[in-house]
């Protein structure tokens, strides 16, 4: 594997995240909310929360989303998947809810997120947040707020690695077969 972004620059982005959510958002900042999406999509809401924050926004409610029964996928899934818990502790109505992820891909799990999320009520508006955009889309989803996009090939893995699940705060890059940091 090669990093290809350091902990300064994942930082970076994050911030550049905040900035532009702050710039480009209309709606009223007193009715948004951020939904990470298990599992590295949890801390980076809390930290992009944090972030807006920092920069003037009023304390924004932040939940958290496990959509491993709402995967198309499932039948070629693990036998054993690890299920986290769903935690929205905020009524949606009303609000502008960011879902926010590491990494947008397929878009296949921004859709199974907007399933679930559908579950628990109707926002006015739902907006995607993702630290890295990589392209190479299967459905006709795209970000709002993207921290850094990376163009990486079919056969590339691309891994966020954040302090809070991995002990660092990383972007690597991997062929797909291939293991272990280089």
């Amino acid at each position: 594997m090669k990093k290809i972004f350091s902990q300064t620059e994942v930082r970076a982005a994050i911030a550049k995240m905040a900035e532009k959510i702050l710039r480009t958002v209309e709606e009223p900042r007193d009715r948004w909310a951020l939904i990470g999406i298990h599992s590295r999509g949890v801390p980076l809401a809390k930290r992009l929360a944090a972030a807006l924050r920092e920069k003037g926004s009023p304390e924004i409610p932040v939940g958290s989303m496990d959509i491993t029964f709402y995967r198309d996928d499932m039948g070629e899934a693990r036998l054993n998947p690890v299920v986290q818990d769903t935690d929205i502790p905020f009524d949606l109505s009303g609000r502008t809810i960011f879902l926010v992820d590491d990494v947008l891909y397929t878009g296949r799990t921004i859709r199974c997120a907007l399933d679930e999320l559908m579950d628990f009520g109707r926002p006015d508006r739902v907006r995607l947040a993702a630290l890295v955009d990589r392209g190479r889309r299967e459905l006709p989803i795209q970000p709002d707020v993207v921290g850094e996009t990376l163009l990486a090939d079919a056969d590339q893995r691309v891994e966020v690695h954040l302090e809070e699940v991995d002990g660092e705060d990383a972007v690597w890059i991997a062929d797909k077969r291939g293991s272990g940091k280089e």
